[in-house]
């Protein structure tokens, strides 16, 4: 079976195996670190009360079965141990057929999160991280040389998330077709990383370059996979740089880094042998056992069979980003940012702990890890790190509509002081006692000019807008109001 497998991509899978692995690893621990505040037994949307009303078909998962914090706990932990374990090379020291489902227990853990992890867990690279996860479960170890179908399948995910990515531009904000969007994207992109102050103030001919060559990468290269080498592995190439430029320009969590790890593994041994510090010879391969043929042949099926949901949707004028068409989330579609903001909108979070209000009363602002807040700090290099409520927020700014299900009850939860909850937090201004009414406010914010930074020496500007939430205690329950201005995400 010569046809079957190729030594010259042994590199290229060592990379993205342990690459991915490292992810699979980030991806359990924020999990691990933040289910109980969002997700937990008395989170802003519980697992138990998700899956009283789901059913497994719908929602397959091990949660579905038994729900309490520490077994989750047991399960987030289990699953980033079994990641490092990968990572450091366990899948190639063991045979093929004990390999194979270390890989799938990855899999089937994290799917059990996401499947139960509702909008929380409602991201592109949630259901990116499961189908190349799914994916890894067949593309064996040190034992056989990488199998072709599976190499191929690969680049047909890269495909998908690319081009997928580059049609919902050209189809949407007309900013993409002039080059202009990237005039507002870099600041008001949902998370903004220490050097997107400095990408915004690049010169207006460098922001259409950036457009220029984003649709190349996502509309030209992706052809170029599925052509002989060294082309496919140039192309590849050339989406790792533009990967790598959107992993220093913002936050994305493992988005970026997972596109990377898949334009990896399109990249032949000659060519990766040049770029990476890594062993030059392949491990003594041996003969491709019948039964591992045959379940590659088997997943090789399902994924055409899958493919004619997403390539309808790609070739359709209303496509569709971002949808999982099974609960096991395989093959997929995807795309991102089919319009762009040209102004951002912060949810500020106010507090007080004065028993009356009153026009003097005193209010204290609630900062988060991630998203903008204080004017005078920098934005934070998180990824590929998630933080899932800071992105949340950026959503709940866009629209209320977004936030009706948890908004309230993350104020109630700020009221009582929670442990859980307030660990999502960089600062709570009430750590000795409850705050006694909350607030929203909504402002627009925008980057400082280099005069402004200079002179207040701060990253941030910000205009009241209006009230996003009026003054609430715990025992109330008044729905946020829809800003007029609010801008909807696409």
């Amino acid at each position: 079976m010569e046809w079957f497998t190729n030594a010259d991509y042994w590199l290229s899978r060592l990379v993205f195996q342990r690459g991915l692995a490292v992810l699979y690893g980030v991806a359990f621990v924020s999990s691990a670190l933040q289910f109980k505040a969002l997700i937990g037994e008395r989170g802003l949307l519980p697992v138990p009360r998700f899956v009283a009303s789901v059913p497994f078909r719908r929602a397959p998962s091990i949660f579905q079965w038994h729900y309490s914090d520490p077994f989750f706990a047991v399960v987030a932990w289990t699953g980033a141990a079994l990641s490092a374990a990968v990572a450091a090379g366990a899948a190639d020291l063991v045979p093929l057929w004990a390999a194979m489902p270390m890989w799938f227990t990855l899999w089937a853990l994290y799917l059990s999160i996401v499947n139960v992890g509702q909008t929380w867990y409602a991201f592109m690279w949630e259901m990116l991280l499961l189908e190349a996860g799914f994916l890894a479960i067949f593309l064996g170890n040190d034992e056989v040389a990488p199998p072709v179908l599976v190499l191929g399948l690969l680049i047909w995910l890269l495909f998908r998330l690319e081009f997928g990515a580059g049609l919902i531009k050209l189809r949407g904000d007309r900013c993409w077709r002039d080059l202009t969007c990237l005039y507002y994207h870099h600041e008001t992109q949902p998370m903004p990383g220490p050097l997107s102050w400095f990408f915004h103030h690049l010169p207006r001919p460098v922001h259409r370059a950036e457009v220029a060559a984003n649709h190349l990468a996502q509309l030209g290269a992706p052809l170029a996979l599925f052509a002989p080498q060294p082309v496919a592995g140039w192309a590849a190439a050339f989406i790792v740089v533009t990967q790598l430029w959107l992993v220093a320009s913002g936050n994305f969590a493992w988005l970026n880094w997972l596109a990377i790890l898949l334009a990896v593994s399109a990249i032949d041994d000659v060519r990766a042998a040049h770029l990476l510090p890594l062993p030059k010879q392949p491990p003594a391969f041996g003969a491709t056992p019948a039964w591992y043929a045959g379940l590659v042949l088997a997943v090789t099926a399902l994924v055409a069979v899958l493919s004619y949901w997403p390539v309808r949707n790609l070739f359709s004028r209303r496509q569709r980003m971002n949808v999982s068409f099974n609960p096991l989330h395989l093959v997929n579609t995807y795309g991102a940012f089919g319009s762009v903001s040209r102004v951002r909108y912060e949810v500020v979070i106010e507090g007080t702990d004065e028993a009356d209000l009153t026009d003097e009363t005193q209010w204290k602002e609630y900062e988060f890890k991630g998203k903008p807040g204080d004017r005078r700090r920098l934005p934070p290099q998180v990824a590929p790190y998630h933080l899932r409520l800071d992105w949340l927020m950026w959503f709940a700014a866009l629209s209320p509509a977004y936030a009706a299900e948890w908004f309230v009850a993350l104020l109630v939860r700020l009221l009582d002081n929670d442990a859980a909850t307030l660990r999502l937090l960089r600062r709570n201004p009430f750590p000795s006692a409850r705050p006694t009414f909350l607030r929203a406010r909504l402002y627009a914010y925008r980057f400082t000019t280099w005069p402004e930074l200079r002179r207040t020496g701060t990253w941030w500007h910000r205009t009241l807008v209006q009230d996003y939430l009026p003054p609430v205690t715990s025992a109330e329950t008044t729905e946020p109001r829809s800003p007029a201005t609010s801008r909807m995400p696409h």
